[in-house]
Formats: C-alpha cells, sequence, structure tokens
C-alpha cells in the first residue's frame, strides 16, 4: 500500500478526489448551475452584488441578463480600490494577493484578484486533483518518494498598501500547503528570487544532487532549465542527473513547439501532463495518457460561459453556457469565479473535443491571431503545421512568431503575406521546401487560409526570417520578461513584434 504525504495520497484520499471527479463528469449541468447560485449567494452583499442585484437572481437566464460581460479594463476600478484595501468590493472580505500579469509581453499590467477561496478551492484543488489523475493512470508510480521540481516566478510587497502581488505562481509558493512544500525543490527562498539568471544558476546547485521525479512549470523555461543542468553537470541526458525522473507537469504555452527538443534530453520514456492554468483560475487537466484533450474542471469554483469566436467583437454577442457549446468549434472562454471575476473575458481560445465529459483544446488567444486579409489564422494551425513541417524537414524549432506583410509593405508585389521568425535547434537543409511544406500545411488546416493563398492573389508565400540563436531570449531579456509565465508571443495581427525582434537584431549588428 502507498503510503506518503501524511495520508495525503493514500489509496483513500486518491478514491475520494477521482469519485469527486467523476460526479461532475456525470452530472456536468447541475454541478455548473449549483455552483454559479453558490456564487452568487456568496456575493450577494458586495458593492458588485447589490450593484447587480444579486440578491434577486434565482436562475442562469436573470444572471446573463444582468451582469454584462467584461475585459480586465471593465474592472480595474474595483481591482484599484481593492488594492487599497476596500473590503467587500467584488467578493466577499479583504484579498491581499494579486496575480500580476501582462498576458504576453505587453507592458501594462493586470492585477488579478486571489482570494482565500479561489487558492484553496480553485489553485490548490486542482493541484490535488492533477496529482490524483496521475497516480490513478499509474499505480505503480513512485514519484512521491522522491522530489518536485518547481519553476515559479517572483513577488513583490506592495508596500502602500500592504497587499502582494507577483507571478501566480508565486503567490501559490509562497502560500504552499505542508503536504506539497515537503517534497518541493528549490526552497522557497530560491524558488520566489525575482532575477531569473540569478535564480536559475541557484536552481541548478540546489536541485542537481537531488532525487527528482517531478518537474512542474512552463514548459519554454524548463527546457532552458534542463539544457542549462546538462551543461552544469557535463552529462548528456537529464536520466545521469535523476535517474528516477518520471513525469512533466507542464503549462502556460503548448509542448507541441518543444516536444523534439524534450526527446532529446531524455535516453527513456517520459510523461508528459498537460494542464491549463492562468492567473484568473485554474481551469482543466490533462485525465487521460498520452491524450493531450484537458477535462474541464466544473467544481471548482469557475462558472464558464462561451462565446462563438466570431462573435467575440460583436457589441451583444451571442454567449452560451456549458450546455449549448458544440464540437470543434472554436469559442472565447468566459468566467465568474470565487475570486470575484464576474463574466470575465479571459482572452483565450478553446475547442470541445468531446462533450460527455467535458474535454478541450486550448486553440489560441482573442488578440493572439492573423486575420488580416480573412485568413482567421489561429494558434492551433500554427502549431500543427509547424510540427509536421520540422518532421518532413528533419528540423526542429526552439522559438516562433509570425505577423502579417501588408500589402506593399516589404513587398513588390500587391498581395500580403505571412512573417514567421524562427529560431531553430536544427535548421531545415532546405529552407525552401520548409516554406512550401508549412505553406501546405496551413492550407490542409486551414479552409480560409488556402482561398486567400489562391494563385497568390491575397497571400503570397510565407516569408522565413531565420533568427540567430539565443534571439528570442535576449529579445525577452530586454523586455525584462525573463522567467515565469511570461511567453513569446505565437501570432499578431499587426507587426509591433516581429518589427521589435527584427529592429533589435539589425541594432546589435
Amino acid at each position: 500500500m502507498i503510503k506518503y504525504l501524511s495520508g495525503y495520497f493514500t489509496p483513500a484520499f486518491l478514491k475520494r478526489r477521482i469519485k469527486n471527479i467523476e460526479l461532475f463528469m456525470r452530472y456536468p449541468i447541475e454541478i455548473q448551475n449549483q455552483l454559479i447560485n453558490q456564487l452568487i449567494l456568496y456575493a450577494k452583499n458586495t458593492e458588485f452584488g447589490k450593484k447587480y442585484g444579486f440578491r434577486d437572481i434565482k436562475k442562469y437566464q436573470q444572471f446573463s441578463e444582468r451582469i454584462p460581460i467584461c475585459k480586465y479594463s471593465d474592472l480595474q476600478f474595483f481591482i484599484k480600490r481593492i488594492r487599497k484595501g476596500e473590503k467587500n468590493i467584488l467578493w466577499p472580505g479583504e484579498v491581499k494577493w494579486f496575480a500580476r500579469s501582462s498576458g504576453t509581453t505587453n507592458t501594462r499590467s493586470k492585477y488579478i484578484p486571489v482570494t482565500k477561496s479561489s487558492m484553496n478551492t480553485c489553485h490548490y484543488k486542482a493541484g490535488k486533483d492533477m496529482l490524483s489523475v496521475y497516480i490513478h493512470n499509474h499505480p505503480k508510480t513512485k514519484i512521491f518518494f522522491g522530489k518536485a521540481v518547481r519553476l515559479g516566478g517572483s513577488y513583490e510587497l506592495y508596500r502602500k498598501y500592504n497587499t502582494f502581488y507577483g507571478d501566480l505562481s508565486s503567490i501559490l509558493i509562497k502560500n504552499m500547503p505542508f503536504w506539497v512544500e515537503n517534497i518541493c525543490v528549490p526552497k522557497k527562498k530560491i524558488a520566489l528570487m525575482s532575477e531569473w539568471e540569478k535564480k536559475l544558476e541557484n536552481l541548478v546547485k540546489d536541485t542537481g544532487d537531488k532525487d527528482v521525479r517531478i518537474l512542474l512549470g512552463v514548459c519554454s523555461w524548463l527546457l532552458i532549465f534542463l539544457n542549462k543542468l546538462l551543461k552544469e553537470f557535463n552529462k548528456k541526458k537529464i536520466n545521469e542527473i535523476w535517474p528516477n525522473i518520471e513525469v512533466i507537469f507542464h503549462g502556460g504555452v503548448s509542448l507541441r513547439p518543444y516536444i523534439n527538443q524534450y526527446d532529446k534530453l531524455f535516453d527513456k520514456s517520459i510523461n508528459y501532463y498537460d494542464v491549463y492554468s492562468a492567473s484568473e483560475g485554474f481551469f482543466a487537466i490533462q485525465d487521460q495518457k498520452n491524450v493531450e484533450d484537458l477535462l474541464l474542471l466544473l467544481n471548482h469554483g469557475i462558472f464558464y460561459e462561451f462565446i462563438p469566436t466570431e462573435e467575440i467583437n460583436n457589441t451583444n454577442p451571442k454567449i452560451f453556457s456549458i450546455d449549448k457549446v458544440e464540437l470543434n468549434k472554436n469559442y472565447a472562454l468566459v468566467i465568474s469565479t470565487n475570486a470575484g471575476l464576474w463574466r470575465y473575458i479571459v482572452g483565450d481560445t478553446v475547442r470541445f473535443t468531446s462533450l460527455s465529459p467535458y474535454r478541450i483544446s486550448i486553440s489560441g488567444r482573442t488578440t493572439h491571431y492573423i486575420n488580416s486579409f480573412g485568413e482567421e489564422l489561429i494558434v492551433e494551425h500554427a502549431e500543427k503545421a509547424l510540427n509536421k513541417t520540422c518532421i518532413k524537414t528533419n528540423s526542429i524549432i526552439r522559438e516562433y512568431t509570425a505577423g502579417p506583410v501588408f500589402m506593399n509593405h516589404m513587398n513588390k508585389k500587391n498581395s500580403g503575406a505571412h512573417e514567421w521568425i524562427i529560431e531553430f535547434e536544427r535548421t531545415p537543409i532546405n529552407l525552401f521546401d520548409f516554406r512550401n511544406i508549412l505553406d501546405n500545411e496551413l492550407k490542409s488546416l486551414n479552409s480560409d487560409y488556402e482561398i486567400k493563398r489562391y494563385k497568390n492573389i491575397v497571400l503570397g508565400p510565407p516569408i522565413i526570417y531565420v533568427a540567430r540563436n539565443g534571439l528570442f531570449y535576449d529579445w525577452l531579456k530586454k523586455h525584462k520578461k525573463l522567467g515565469g509565465q511570461n511567453k513569446i508571443p505565437r501570432l499578431s495581427n499587426d507587426r509591433r513584434y516581429i518589427d521589435s525582434i527584427i529592429k533589435m537584431e539589425k541594432n546589435r549588428g
């Protein structure tokens, strides 16, 4: 019988967690309806609850009719007051923690409230379920007989009002339950260091001699850490340092562009489990072995609604509760949470791969796409096409971003194009072949792109800019975005990112 962590992951505990998961899988609509009623009840005496008459709301229809959908800018006034210490504004009581997030590399920060309720019944509860599902799928696992490496961000004290803010990962590390803290490395002092490169050095020193079996973090930053670890210990494979390494729990960005790089690091099979966690909440976990689809967590303090992506810019878009969604259709995610976010547009787009139970894949961001010519290229299409192209050209991509080339801009023809800045781990032998295969893969995945590419009338073939090794890292460093949950913007509907990167590189020369 497995006995570890003072009973937190005994078979009895595991059985209870799996039963709870199976419950919302079996009764998703009922669970979500019950949850929204609870959220409304708890918040009825808050300023927001009084403004929108929460006391009188009895059904979802009333809720959807009274409360407008909102973005961060719509809640910013309330959040500023909460940060100054005002109570009972969006959620009952006082809020001491705020997850600072800019989404990608935008300079303007968002401060997302993290309440005790959201910490305990969303983030930590989902973390328990993530581990429970893994143990359920791998009953012979021995992950808890070793250590888990966590790669988080940093936190700072907002001194004027005595509230804390930082990366969500750092807030969770700072408040970590003892049963998790016992198995995690590095120590909090290192994990919460704000200077990324100094933290990385300490992280390597502090973990290289440990019996590490679990890795947790954003896969792009974990990759940098693992490569530095190999270099420091003069090894070729991670298993030479950590022979019992078993699983990587990753989120924040898709693993797909990095999988070939990861496979090179290990000389034995490793398990990859994806999670969908953001500053606003912990939304979904991978519950099946070797299947990328994510199980939507329906009883973790978050009520979900969905806007069809073609409606997102409408003044009064259609919005559906979970019982009205359809398979294989892209939706913008809208949440109401026990952190006081009400009908909040997260900024991510998802696609349902199953309705029984509700499983999703993350298809992109509402702001990360290219649709300058009606081609509607989303991140999901880009990453699938790049992955297939790499396989066919025996190449490996380290990082990439793409944006439009507008008609008559860097382009003698009257058609537009897409420019791809790609940093290769292994460069294809023939870039012309790489370009043509990528183009054809995008056509096969996206009929709108295929139509716009017809005879080069609207869109010409892709333009490939091969980046030097380390370019994206240097760009993030320049913008003070190293480590934590910072991400390379994959697609943009304008040229601000690619122009910024190219300009930096030209200035370097």
